[in-house]
């Protein structure tokens, strides 16, 4: 492995998360969400490192679930987006998979379909977010489908909220969304799947039965305003890498393609072995941080495919080799989407093939 870019995962902080988490609702379950490939850190080792914690996986789709079953992972899994068609189903059942149930037309394929085993089914209603689920007014009659339905042993019901990390929210808010729910839904008997993490992690009224932990689990905090509990998180994931070249340019002279950056004083530009290619976001600004050899420094100049630069006037000791954390351990992946105008959630999952993974404890 000559190229220095890495990204380090640290399975115990992962475990500590999924910890965290657990212990916020300790009388319910927590689901560990590791769909989109455990948002970049690899979801055969995170599966691996939860099993003995986590009672249930979740990812997005059928696929996710079958690469799991392939590296060795025979906890129950849910596939949140369900089954786009009823082919599907089969497998589902032979495989043990929990699937959302979110639209009429899964419940009649459902219906029609002659399964050996019956199925474990999450009723997914829309209340607020408007992508997946039956509205509230449809949602008791589809329960009432699928409880009679000799293909489905249980059904759990689900929603997601669309603010619940938003601490400001004047539109649709979490409480909004808790009264949406059909009363006849909310008896003891039925089990309910309603906090994400940023639910888990602000809003204490939201967690029963079913937790579905995601962002938390790699260490960032999906909240607008941080809590005593999102402080606690631990980052999962380091982007590595090195300085690879160095130079001193004069005032006036420019760095990289379209000379975005233009020195103001005498100044030492070192050169990273990171760029768009790796994931790392091409419109990530001047003044985006990095960390060299511990120290802050940031980005100057563009992001190109293989590249990037970064100042060093300020940094003594800073020569090829010096390590460069793009984020992660000392810089929160948070504050560096800050600069890149995205989120987290983008600079995990977008971490590219050619970045190997690490893999710590």
């Amino acid at each position: 492995m000559a190229r220095p870019a890495i990204a380090e995962i640290n399975l115990n902080h992962i475990q500590a998360n999924f910890a965290l988490a657990s212990s916020l609702a300790p009388q319910d379950q927590t689901v560990a969400v590791i769909k989109a490939d455990a948002y970049g850190h690899g979801a055969i080792a995170v599966a691996k490192a939860l099993a003995d914690q986590a009672p249930m996986f979740a990812v997005a789709c059928i696929e996710e679930a079958l690469e799991l079953r392939a590296g060795g992972i025979t906890h129950p899994i849910l596939l949140l987006e369900g089954f786009f068609d009823s082919c599907e189903l089969e497998t589902i059942a032979n495989q043990g998979f929990s699937t959302a149930i979110h639209c009429l037309e899964q419940v009649q394929a459902l219906a029609k379909s002659r399964l050996a085993t019956p199925l474990e089914v999450w009723l997914k209603i829309d209340t607020g977010m408007h992508r997946l689920g039956f509205s509230p007014q449809q949602a008791l009659v589809a329960y009432q489908q699928l409880v009679s339905l000799p293909q489905v042993k249980k059904v759990v019901v689900m929603s997601h909220f669309a603010n619940a990390d938003n601490h400001l929210a004047e539109s649709v808010t979490v409480i909004d969304q808790l009264a949406a729910l059909p009363a006849e839904l909310l008896q003891p008997e039925i089990e309910l799947s309603l906090a994400n993490s940023a639910g888990i992690l602000a809003h204490a009224n939201t967690r029963k039965n079913w937790q579905r932990s995601g962002i938390m689990l790699y260490g960032a905090s999906p909240l607008s305003q941080e809590t005593p509990e999102s402080v606690q998180l631990q980052a999962a994931m380091t982007l590595k890498s090195q300085i690879i070249a160095t130079r001193w340019i004069e005032a006036g002279e420019q760095v990289g393609y379209g000379g975005r950056f233009t020195a103001n004083q005498r100044t030492k530009v070192g050169t990273v072995a990171m760029g768009y290619a790796d994931g790392y976001p091409r419109h990530a600004a001047t003044g985006t941080p990095v960390l060299v050899n511990g120290q802050r420094s940031q980005i100057i100049g563009r992001v190109s495919m293989d590249m990037l630069t970064v100042d060093l006037t300020d940094i003594t000791d800073a020569e090829i080799g010096s390590k460069v954390i793009l984020w992660g351990e000392g810089l929160p992946a948070n504050e560096v989407a800050t600069h890149c105008n995205t989120i987290a959630y983008d600079l995990f999952t977008g971490v590219s093939r050619r970045v190997p993974r690490l893999y710590k404890n």
